[in-house]
């Protein structure tokens, strides 16, 4: 049996370390999982960035296929990403979602969307990946839209979809230097605030809090997010834990975005909004 799913990227609203509570809004650039059986034992990995955790894949494969599966089929797995890895747009919980999708698909075809996202967590969390598991990653990255999310309870507090005429645009710095994230917990009541932001349907001002407050922590300029917001951004942060930036803003002024940020040394990006759940299908 062969099946190809695809779960898109995200970037972060509010960073769910400092409080475990997040809140996270999805983006059109995506990972693609071929997935196949075949008589034999063993997982076979093609994946298209040296980047990517194979311990990760590998415990997403464990977590997901039943064991009695593993010991009479051969796996093969071939995975293509557009997201960055390790730049705080998601590509973690988009490649654990993506693979636990394609195992559950083929091996366990009555699954449940919990089901899906418990086995990339808990493989996120059994490799180290994340120090919450991520669920409003994952959350955001499978089901599209914004989720705002309660991590430690594995709960969605509220999702809703972004307007259509909004885009992001990301700046994937030069340098990938980052903070210490766990410093992070030092401003818990201000991540809790932004979450609240959130929570109520603020979501451009639980952002804008969430920048300043992920920026100062994590070695990004504050003086960017301001520069963002004079520019026309609606909600601008640092997605993750960094070093990325992202911004969102009306499609119409998508160039001065990108302008503030061609200052800087490093990429830009220009992401739609997705508001679409992953697929999975038969090959």
């Amino acid at each position: 049996m062969k099946v190809k799913a695809t779960v898109n990227g995200a970037i972060s609203l509010v960073n769910a370390i400092a409080t475990w509570k997040g809140a996270t809004l999805g983006i059109t650039a995506k990972v693609e999982a071929t997935v196949s059986t075949s008589e034999g034992k063993g997982i076979q990995l093609e994946l298209d960035n040296q980047n990517t955790s194979s311990r990760l894949v590998n415990k997403v494969v464990e977590f997901a296929v039943p064991k009695k599966e593993l010991e009479k089929n051969k796996i093969t797995i071939s995975l293509q990403s557009e997201i960055p890895t390790g730049y705080g747009l998601k590509s973690s919980s988009a490649i654990s979602s993506v693979i636990s999708l394609a195992c559950h698909k083929i091996f366990k075809p009555n699954y449940t969307d919990s089901q899906v996202l418990n086995a990339g967590i808990d493989a996120s969390l059994a490799t180290k990946v994340s120090m919450t598991g991520a669920y409003d990653d994952a959350s955001a990255c499978y089901f599209g839209g914004i989720q705002v999310t309660d991590n430690k309870a594995r709960k969605t507090i509220r999702s809703d979809k972004t307007p259509a005429n909004l885009v992001a645009v990301v700046f994937v710095p030069k340098s990938r230097k980052r903070g210490n994230v766990k410093q992070l917990k030092v401003l818990d009541t201000v991540f809790e605030r932004a979450w609240n932001f959130a929570k109520n349907g603020d979501y451009w001002n639980a952002m804008i809090l969430n920048g300043y407050a992920t920026s100062a922590v994590l070695n990004s300029d504050p003086k960017i997010i301001s520069s963002l917001i004079e520019n026309g951004a609606l909600g601008a942060s640092v997605s993750g834990n960094g070093p990325s930036i992202a911004a969102i803003v009306k499609k119409d002024n998508a160039p001065k975005i990108k302008k503030v940020f061609s200052e800087h040394e490093g990429a830009t990006m220009l992401a739609e909004i997705n508001n679409r759940r992953a697929e999975v299908h038969e090959v």
